[in-house]
This record gives C-alpha cells, sequence and structure tokens, in this order.
C-alpha cells in the first residue's frame, strides 16, 4: 500500500467525528486518557504546534508518509506498524485559543475500524493533552489479538501523551 493509494479508500466506520465532542458510539471498545501537561500560552503553543505536525505519531516510533506536512482535514497518513499499513484520514480539526487537535479515521486496510482524536486543550492556566479513540477489531489478526489489541492501543496512547509532554516542555523528540 502505498499513499497514492488512499484518496479512493473509504472510511471504515459509522459514525464520524465523535472522538471531538460527541459521545463515543456504543458497539465500539472506547479509549479516553488525558494529562496535564504544562500551563501557560508557551507550552499551549508548542504543544497545539507539535500536535499539528503529527509529533505523537512520531513519538511512539511511527514514521508517518502524509499528504501535508500539516494535520487538516482530508489529509491522508499512512503509517506501518511493524509490516502492516495503518491508513488513515483526518476527519476534523479544530484550532482556536483554547483547543488545537484533530481526528483521524480508519480507511480500508487498516487492522482496526473506527477513529483517534488528538487534542492539546487549555483549561484556566494549564495545559492538557487529550486522547479520544473509539474501535472495534477490522481483520482476523486484531479479532485474534483480542484484549492484548486494546492494551497496545492505551500503551500507543500513553506513549502520544508522552510526546505531547516532551513538545510543551519544550524538549526535542
Amino acid at each position: 500500500m502505498k499513499l497514492a493509494d488512499l484518496a479512493h479508500l473509504p472510511l471504515t466506520y459509522a459514525p464520524q467525528g465523535l472522538t471531538l465532542d460527541g459521545p463515543l458510539p456504543a458497539g465500539f471498545h472506547h479509549l479516553a486518557v488525558e494529562r496535564r501537561i504544562g500551563a501557560g500560552d508557551a507550552a499551549y503553543a508548542r504543544a497545539a504546534a507539535a500536535l499539528m505536525h503529527w509529533a505523537p505519531q512520531r513519538g511512539i516510533g511511527l514514521r508517518p508518509v502524509t499528504t501535508a506536512r500539516r494535520a487538516a482535514t482530508g489529509v491522508e497518513i499512512l503509517s506501518r506498524l511493524v509490516v502492516l499499513p495503518v491508513p488513515c484520514r483526518v476527519v476534523w480539526t479544530v484550532e482556536d485559543s483554547r483547543r488545537t487537535g484533530f481526528g483521524y479515521g480508519t480507511l480500508a486496510g487498516h487492522p482496526e475500524s473506527g477513529e483517534e482524536g488528538f487534542l492539546v486543550e487549555r483549561r484556566g492556566d494549564d495545559v492538557y493533552a487529550v486522547i479520544r479513540a473509539y474501535a472495534r477489531p477490522a481483520t482476523l489478526l486484531t479479532r485474534l489479538g483480542g484484549p492484548l489489541t486494546w492494551v497496545g492501543q492505551r500503551v500507543a496512547a500513553q506513549g502520544y501523551l508522552r510526546a505531547l509532554q516532551h513538545a510543551a516542555d519544550g524538549r526535542p523528540r
């Protein structure tokens, strides 16, 4: 699978866009984790910029290939989990003085079916990183993986939070 192949692939799930504000839908495994990563304008600006330039994905060792340098609705992203392709498309973005982030949904060929959302939020002066996801197995391998699949998703989410913590602190990753 190549990045150019993604343009014609459909999203593999519905409903879409619920990792931003909606309740996570029934029939999927849910994940919601967050961490305070700093305080103040500078921490927010650093973490928000890093997030929109794929720092969480790079922070867990993925090397995403994307159709744009920065996350935006419609941008496609192809990573590899060992040898498995992990194709996604950005389905929402938000950028304002209180929240910055994006969510991407799985495309045909992804081992799961669902959506993952990444936010940096201001709460007063505090800055938080928030990861929300809903997914279900899309392949025999992920069905056989059962609970191990969800453990892997939780481990990845903790890595995303660490990457955003490093960005907020101004530490190169």
